[in-house]
Parts: structure tokens; C-alpha cells; sequence
């Protein structure tokens, strides 16, 4: 992870400033590490802020029991939920999440199978016995692994179970991207030009991109997620992103079919969310802005959009509805659109679940999602028309990832969380989360740490607390991309609204590299580093003067502490004066006043600096004194494919970085592979 290093020793002159022993000349040569990001989090077992004023009635009768099928943050959403509903629930685990928060949230747990996700979350047979064991009347699926499988919808309606989404009917039109886009046309719905076919094999790809003109999409007719998703811009990229596509659309949603159409540059992503019952009606409950992605996945998402307005908002959801009711959908989904500079918009694809982003449609319409879903799997009609369905405020929410944002804006990493503190006791702040101190964030299954919201009364509120609850969030034992989320939310475009899907890419060409201080921000840094620096000299003088209570000693008064700081490649001259909790410090020529508790034994810090409100994190500390912390949130041809990883199902391209000869290869087609590992020599 990129950071700024600080090395902080000191000089003291002779009179006035008191002469100090060679004991506290080596401790004050302690070596700081300031990283120039920003994480932070609290330890607990089940989301405890929903930010939604949704109404439980403990007199309708729904289900006595549901079954969880899902695992993690989505797990314990939907257990949560039930539990106000009064319904008891089932968790499944694999082996591996025996332990696991929405394991201890469920009234009883099942495991059925080990850690790959082909022998537990989606081992049908496993489940159904668990259904069975536990007697179940319904399933919630949440999102992902079987929530748009239509098989398992069959095989519990055969068992007489409940799914609770959408019938079969609608999960195979929507997921069908093909059938999708016809139905689409049908409910005279905008859609995208493009082949509507599956494509055969890569030439044939090839003659269909020439067709339509590049750029063109080519994506998984099953399946979503971002997964099975290639851009190409010629007929090499076709060839290429065809054989990508359908390995990963294969891997994925064990159905390889691709489907082609134009690529809309420079688009927005904005969706709508539906809500359908059995009696004919639906609703649409807004809009979700949702541009900020990497690879295709989305990272940042915020409701209401600030790109539309009313009339296009309602044209996008009238449509929506379309095509809610020509599928007869009845639950909770999700139409998707492309959403062009003219405010044009298309057709992208339809989520027959519930989505990982429906918390921001909760906070702004005050309806828990979760509640309705299961109302309606029982048969009871919306609550709601829909000019009930208000715009209350602005919500924002983002995906903590265990994640290197340093690495293609985020590859995944793996590890134990040593240390979790979420950010939940700061006001407007939800985290919904599956995860606690010592959970493991392993190769099997997603790397999501946590679903990060903020609510406020309008977007400048929402965003400023999403900062806040960014630098309060602790999280150890992995890496994250909450640097990463910080820069993006406090980027001059972003705050303008001035996005596209493309963001992060135009806004960082050459990659994440953290954040860049200002002039401002380095003094304050620098200024911080040195108060916290003379604060554990302080504090370890006064356990040294404790711990020699029986044999006196010479008390050195030092009343200006002449400190050397040496941040990146540039040395600074530092000088700090302590009076009680408040540290004068000047910095090149400026002076500021540090004020703080000084609690050196939390991992969180808030500290004011000229009346500037900031939250640094001690990462780290060493017996020596030395501590690290976070502030504010880096023959084979060039170009050439070596090999690929497929991480989190992803297919990963690696490219060799200069020219040379394979000199030998330490993996083979089928190993599981760490970061660091050796791949592969050059000479």
C-alpha cells in the first residue's frame, strides 16, 4: 500500500531547553509511518442502524420459519428483517463459516458442504435436505449464488417451499439477457442496437461487432455482476474478449452463451428499483446512481441520482414498470439502464433479486425492502401506490472490499480481520455487514467486507458523513480499498456530478496512487505526526518516573522540543511546545495549535489543527516506540499474454513487462494462487 513515511528524530539545544539523557536521544529517534489513506470500524453481530422507518405489524401472519440461503452481510440483513417480523430463521454454512456472524444471528444453522461454493451455498440437493430437516416454509435467497437460479425455485416449489422472489417465469426472461432484450422491445422499453442471437464462436463475433460498429459489448447472456463482460474496440479485442467472456460466463453461471451489442461510451449507470405483487400491481421506488465501478462492478452508489430529473426519472420508471408487468414480476427487482450525456437512456439488463445496493433506496423511501419481499411471497398485495413513494434526502453508500486499490483500482486480498471497529456511533451512519474480529476473508468467496451507508438531508450531508464514517472505520488484518472510496468521494468531478462509468479510470490514468496532500494538509501532517511523537515521549517519561518512584531522579524540563521529520524525501524542521492537551507546533515557518485527548491506546484519534476537525488511526506500535499511522484516508514480446489467474472469477490477464524468454513456469492450469506467489521467469 502506497504511504508516506515519517521519520521524526530530534534535536535539543543546551540552557534553556533542558539537557536530556542518551536514553531519551534513542527513544525520540522513533521511525513513523504515515499512511496516506483512510480506514476505521466497530466490533458487533448484527447491523444495529437500518436507517429506514419501515412499520412491523406483529399481527400479520406470514411465515413461522424462513431459510437463509446465502451467507455474510446478505445473510444477516434478511435474518434481521425476520427477526422484527417475528419469524424464526436457518442459516446454511460450509464448513468454513461454522463460526460466522449470520451463523450466531439464526435461530438454528445447517452446514452443507465444504468451503468451494459448488459443494455448499450452491449444492441444491444439500440445501433442499436442509429445507426439509428444519422445515422451513420459505427460502430467501438474497444475492447471488442461487437467487436467479430457476432450478432451485422449481425444485422448492416441488417440495412445496416458498422462494421468495419473483416465479420462474420472470427469473428465466430477465436472466436471460437474449429474451430479456426482446421482451424489452416488446414492452416498447429503450434497448441498446445490437445482435440479438447467441454468438456462435469468435469469427462470428468478429462479423457481428464489424456490423454493428465498434465499440461493442460483449457479455454473458446468463448471469451479471459485472462477470463475463468484455469492451472491444477491434477484431483482436473481439477474439480475445469472446474466448474471455464465455470462460468466465461458463465458470460463472455454468452457461457459456454471449450475446453482442454496441458500447455506449462514456455512459451513466443508473437503475430503478420495482416492486411487484401477485395482484397485478408495481411500483417503481426510484432511481439508483451507480457509475462508479471498476471492471464492471460497481464501487459507489448514491440515491437519488443528481444527473436526472423529474421527467426523465419518470419516463425511466414508467418503463421500468412496462416491464415489471409484462414478466408478471412480484417481489423485488432491479431494471437496469445506460443513461447517455443527453440523458438518453437504455435498457441494460433486469436483476430478478434483490440487489447488493438496496440500502440507499431504503434510506430515501423509508421502506425495508426485505419486509416487502416476504409480504409479497405471501401473498398480500403493496402497501403503497405509487404516489406514496417518496424522495427523503440523499444516501450513499460503498463497498469496503478486502481489496489492494493500489492494484487495478482492487484485487483481491485475503487474511484475518485482527482488529474491527465500524463507524456506527457517528450520527446518519448504517454498516451492513456479516463479519466480526477474527473473521477470515478467504479465496472462496467474495472479498466484501462490509456495505458502508450514510443518509443525510442532502448529498453535500451525505457525502461529508460518508468521510467522516470512512475515517472512522478500523479495520486490521487485511488490506482494503478505503483509501481508495475516500478519494473518490472528496473528487472536485464526483462532488459536480460530473461521472460516467469511465471514472475511475479517466480521474486515475496511470492508476490509484492515494492521495496527494495539499500544502496545507502536509503541515497538518507534519504538525500531527510531531505533537503524537512528543505525546508517547510524554507519556513514557511519566511510566519511567513511576516505575523509579523509590530512587529520585532529575526531572529534565524541555520547553521546546526541536524536532528533525523527514516525510517522503524531504526533511522538515519542527519545533513543539506542550501545554497540557494542546501542542504548538511551527512547520516551515507556520505555526499551529494541535489539540487533542492524547488516548494513545485507542486506534482512533480525533484531533484539531487550527480548528480543523481530523480522525487519524494508529496503525501499529513497536516496544521501541516506533508507530505507524493513517492520515486522510502506490521469446515473449512486450504485451504479450503469459498466463491467467482467474481471482473471485474474474479472469485476470497478465502481460509480460518487457521482452525475453520464458525461462521456467511455476504454476500450471488449475492452482490456487496467492499474491506474491512466482508465476512464471523471464531471461
Amino acid at each position: 500500500m502506497a504511504g508516506l513515511w515519517v521519520s521524526v528524530g530530534s534535536r535539543v539545544a543546551a540552557g534553556q531547553r533542558g539537557q536530556r539523557s542518551p536514553q531519551q536521544l534513542m527513544r525520540s529517534a522513533a521511525l513513523w509511518t504515515l499512511q496516506n489513506v483512510s480506514h476505521h470500524s466497530r466490533q458487533h453481530l448484527m447491523v444495529t442502524r437500518s436507517l429506514c422507518s419501515a412499520a412491523y405489524d406483529s399481527n400479520e401472519k406470514t411465515f413461522d420459519k424462513i431459510l437463509v440461503a446465502n451467507r455474510g452481510e446478505i445473510a444477516c440483513r434478511v435474518i434481521k428483517t425476520c427477526k422484527k417480523m417475528g419469524i424464526k430463521t436457518v442459516a446454511i454454512h460450509s464448513d468454513v463459516d461454522t463460526s460466522s456472524v449470520h451463523v450466531k444471528m439464526a435461530d438454528e444453522a445447517v452446514c452443507v458442504g465444504p468451503a468451494p461454493t459448488n459443494k455448499s451455498y450452491l449444492n441444491m440437493e444439500a440445501i433442499l435436505e436442509a429445507i426439509r430437516k428444519t422445515r422451513a416454509q420459505a427460502v430467501h435467497p438474497g444475492y447471488g449464488f442461487l437467487s436467479e437460479n430457476k432450478e432451485f425455485a422449481k425444485c422448492l416449489a416441488a417440495e412445496n417451499v416458498v422462494f421468495i422472489g419473483p416465479d420462474t417465469h420472470a427469473i428465466q426472461a430477465m436472466g436471460d439477457k437474449i429474451e430479456s432484450k426482446l421482451l424489452a422491445k416488446k414492452a416498447k422499453v429503450n434497448t441498446i442496437p445490437g445482435f440479438d442471437g447467441v454468438v456462435k464462436d469468435a469469427d462470428e463475433a468478429v462479423r457481428i461487432a464489424r456490423e454493428i460498429g465498434y465499440p461493442v459489448m460483449i457479455k454473458a447472456s446468463a448471469g451479471g455482476g459485472g462477470k463475463g463482460m468484455r469492451i472491444a474496440w477491434d477484431d483482436e479485442e473481439t477474439r480475445d474478449g469472446f474466448r474471455f467472456s464465455s470462460q468466465e460466463a461458463a465458470s460463472s453461471f455454468g452457461d457459456d452463451r454471449l450475446l453482442i451489442e454496441k458500447f455506449i461510451d462514456n455512459p451513466r449507470h443508473i437503475e430503478i428499483q420495482v416492486l411487484g405483487d401477485k395482484h397485478g400491481n408495481a411500483l417503481w421506488l426510484n432511481e439508483r446512481e451507480c457509475s462508479i465501478q471498476r471492471r464492471n462492478q460497481k464501487v459507489v452508489e448514491e440515491a437519488p441520482s443528481i444527473f436526472l430529473d423529474s421527467e426523465t426519472r419518470r419516463a425511466m420508471g414508467e418503463q421500468a414498470v412496462a416491464l415489471a408487468k409484462a414478466v408478471k414480476y412480484s417481489s423485488a427487482g432491479t431494471v437496469e439502464f445506460l443513461v447517455d450525456s443527453k440523458k438518453n437512456f437504455y435498457f441494460l439488463e433486469m436483476n430478478t433479486r434483490l440487489q447488493v445496493e438496496h440500502p440507499v433506496t431504503e434510506c430515501i423511501t423509508g421502506l425495508d425492502l426485505v419486509q416487502e419481499m416476504i409480504r409479497v411471497a405471501k401473498g398480500y398485495p403493496l402497501r403503497h401506490k405509487q404516489a406514496d413513494i417518496p424522495i427523503n434526502g440523499w444516501a450513499v453508500e460503498c463497498r469496503v472490499y478486502a481489496e489492494d486499490p493500489y492494484k487495478s483500482f482492487g484485487l483481491p486480498s485475503i487474511g484475518r480481520l485482527s482488529q474491527y471497529q465500524e463507524p456506527i456511533h457517528l450520527p446518519g451512519v448504517r454498516v451492513d455487514s456479516g463479519i466480526q474480529p477474527g473473521s477470515d476473508i478467504s479465496i472462496y468467496y467474495d472479498p466484501m467486507i462490509s456495505k458502508l451507508i450514510t443518509y443525510g438531508s442532502n448529498r453535500t450531508e451525505a457525502l461529508k458523513r460518508m468521510e467522516d464514517a470512512l475515517d472512522n472505520y478500523v479495520i486490521r488484518g487485511v488490506i482494503h480499498n478505503i483509501a481508495l472510496l475516500r478519494e473518490v468521494i472528496i473528487n472536485s468531478r464526483f462532488i459536480k456530478g460530473d461521472i460516467n462509468t469511465k471514472f475511475l479510470s479517466d480521474v486515475y490514468p496511470d492508476g490509484f496512487k492515494g492521495h496527494k496532500l495539499t500544502e496545507s494538509e502536509r503541515n497538518q501532517l507534519l504538525a500531527i505526526a510531531s505533537s503524537l511523537f512528543v505525546a508517547s515521549q510524554l507519556r513514557a517519561q511519566h511510566f519511567q518516573e513511576h516505575e523509579n518512584s523509590r530512587v529520585p531522579i532529575v526531572k529534565p524540563q524541555v520547553a521546546n522540543w526541536e524536532l528533525s521529520v523527514k516525510l517522503n524525501d524531504e526533511v522538515h524542521s519542527v519545533v513543539a511546545s506542550n501545554n497540557g492537551k494542546m501542542f504548538s507546533v511551527e512547520v516551515d515557518g507556520s505555526k499551529l495549535n494541535v489539540t487533542s485527548t492524547w488516548n494513545l491506546a485507542s486506534p482512533l484519534l480525533s484531533v484539531s489543527v487550527d480548528g480543523t476537525q481530523r480522525t487519524i488511526q494508529c496503525l501499529s506500535r513497536e516496544a521501541g516506540g516506533n508507530m505507524s499511522i493513517q492520515f486522510l484516508g502506490t521469446v515473449v514480446s512486450e504485451g504479450q499474454e503469459i498466463c491467467v489467474i482467474e481471482a473471485m472469477k474474474m479472469q485476470n490477464s497478465m502481460t509480460a513487462g518487457k521482452t525475453g524468454k520464458v525461462k521456467s513456469v511455476h504454476c500450471k492450469a488449475g492452482d490456487t494462487v496467492g499474491e506474491g506467489d512466482l508465476l512464471m521467469e523471464l531471461q
